[in-house]
């Protein structure tokens, strides 16, 4: 039953952050990360965003290999491929039109969300996720810090390649994720410090 419960809850924490980037990248915005970094790229290649998705990732593994384990791993790597295969179902199938203000807001909103379902039950999107897991486990740092230097990151890259409003946009889709990851983030129990034993 939990493992049942663990893998419903990734795929639905995949969903979640799928159509909450499939509405920024039809409004042309950004979100943190390797997602942001893929949304930016793809103004400048002929790949998709899930293709783009997936190869930024393809570093990350050894480092969640060698420090966060074999099954954090694996559940990383299902929910990337999965988040990758979804975005293409949805950039071919789900067509829509949507106020960038309003695209922000919500995309920011569900992939904050998603993200919250995979970091809690020990799984991430790659790329800073896996960095932010990381740095919790080992050194106790917030998630939501490391996401928003990520975030500072891709917002200088736009910069050179987006237009004025875009990034403004971008901007509080950043602040929505943020928001959702340092509210509702709580650190699994493997990352929380035991107390010493008496004696």
């Amino acid at each position: 039953m939990q493992t049942t419960h663990r893998w419903l809850s990734i795929i639905e924490g995949c969903l979640l952050v799928a159509l909450g980037v499939h509405l920024l990248q039809v409004s042309q915005l950004l979100i943190s990360g390797t997602a942001g970094l893929g949304l930016v790229l793809i103004q400048v290649t002929n790949l998709s965003f899930g293709q783009l998705f997936f190869l930024l990732n393809l570093p990350f593994y050894i480092l969640a290999w060698r420090t966060l384990g074999r099954a954090f791993t694996l559940r990383t790597f299902f929910s990337i491929s999965l988040l990758s295969l979804l975005s293409e179902l949805m950039a071919r199938y789900v067509d829509l039109a949507i106020h960038p203000i309003l695209a922000s807001v919500l995309g920011g909103l569900l992939v904050g969300f998603g993200l919250i379902l995979l970091f809690r039950h020990q799984a991430s999107l790659g790329g800073m996720n896996i960095l932010a897991v990381y740095l919790e486990r080992r050194f106790n740092w917030h998630a939501s810090t490391t996401l928003l230097i990520g975030d500072l990151g891709v917002l200088l890259l736009a910069l050179f390649l987006l237009e004025p409003a875009q990034v403004i946009w971008s901007v509080l889709a950043f602040i929505a994720l943020s928001s959702v990851v340092k509210r509702y983030h709580r650190p699994p129990a493997w990352a929380v410090p035991k107390p010493a034993a008496a004696g």
